[in-house]
């Protein structure tokens, strides 16, 4: 059963025992690398991402939440999360029949101007707001936006074949390993016919694709925590920062510079954070 715990109030709430559709609160975690462990709950969970990075993880894959984006995490569904850098979120638990058509699996979102605003304000609500007046109208408009909010494509699949699975835990140890597929399908004691058939039927990807999206996700952990792109670029194993860049931009649409800049000039929230409740992580995550 999870709790939340505010940080301007000692009281500890049942968010599962909350008799609300819906509820949101502000979550902050002024520690680096904060982790938090496997568990689940009820309700459904949004996480949308202020400041800094979270990881999502579940049984079959990763989610990474850059800022402006959210994790939407099903009721029921086993999860860990693990933060990069200072991290400012808002939480959303949402009854699973709080309407139709919300997210049946675990996908990252990109988030409007106008369901930030929204989540926000709803984070000021008391925790029994009213169920016919103004709060329950926004509630729904939250809803209807959160229904029809794309999904971005920051996800790490991964496989069930134990094979395989020791292919992508080496990987994960060693990102700058450039072994062909070949070399990886001899280690892990299948053909390259077979590797290559399989991982398309688990994770519907190529082993290139599934190795630069890899390498996407651990690059925006590190530019989030403040290192260069040369470094970064260096340390995953390319030559020089072009070719990463390059790789980067094909990948997201944009070179990382931008992407995380245009991620943090987009938030807006200077100034508007002082008045919302909120919650400590890793404590609700």
């Amino acid at each position: 059963m999870p709790h939340i715990h505010r940080t301007l109030s000692p009281v500890v709430i049942d968010v599962d025992g909350l008799q609300r559709p819906v509820t949101a609160l502000r979550a902050s975690a002024a520690k680096k690398g904060w982790e938090h462990a496997r568990h689940s709950h009820h309700k459904a969970q949004l996480l949308f991402t202020v400041r800094g990075i979270i990881n999502c993880e579940v049984e079959d894959g990763v989610w990474i939440v850059p800022p402006q984006c959210a994790v939407w995490i099903p009721g029921g569904l086993e999860h860990a999360a693990r933060g990069s850098g200072e991290t400012e979120c808002y939480c959303l638990f949402v009854e699973p029949d709080a309407a139709p058509d919300l997210p049946t699996s675990c996908c990252t979102l990109s988030v409007s101007p106008l369901l930030r605003e929204l989540l926000l304000r709803a984070a000021g609500f008391p925790e029994l707001y009213s169920l016919k007046g103004p709060e329950s109208r926004l509630i729904a408009t939250l809803l209807d936006e959160l229904v029809a909010a794309p999904v971005e494509d920051l996800h790490l699949p991964m496989p069930h074949d134990i094979r395989l699975r020791r292919l992508t835990e080496m990987l994960l140890a060693d990102p700058t390993d450039k072994s062909t597929l070949t070399d990886w399908a001899v280690r892990i004691g299948m053909s390259e016919r077979s590797l290559t058939r399989q991982l398309q039927h688990e994770i519907g990807m190529s082993f290139g694709r599934w190795r630069r999206q890899l390498h996407v996700i651990l690059s925006l952990q590190r530019l989030a925590k403040g290192d260069s792109v040369q470094t970064v670029a260096l340390d995953l194993g390319y030559e020089n920062a072009s070719g990463f860049v390059t790789m980067f931009r094909k990948a997201v649409g944009k070179p990382p510079a931008r992407y995380l800049a245009d991620r943090n000039s987009a938030s807006g929230f200077e100034g508007e954070q002082a008045p919302v409740p909120g919650i400590v992580l890793p404590d609700t995550v």
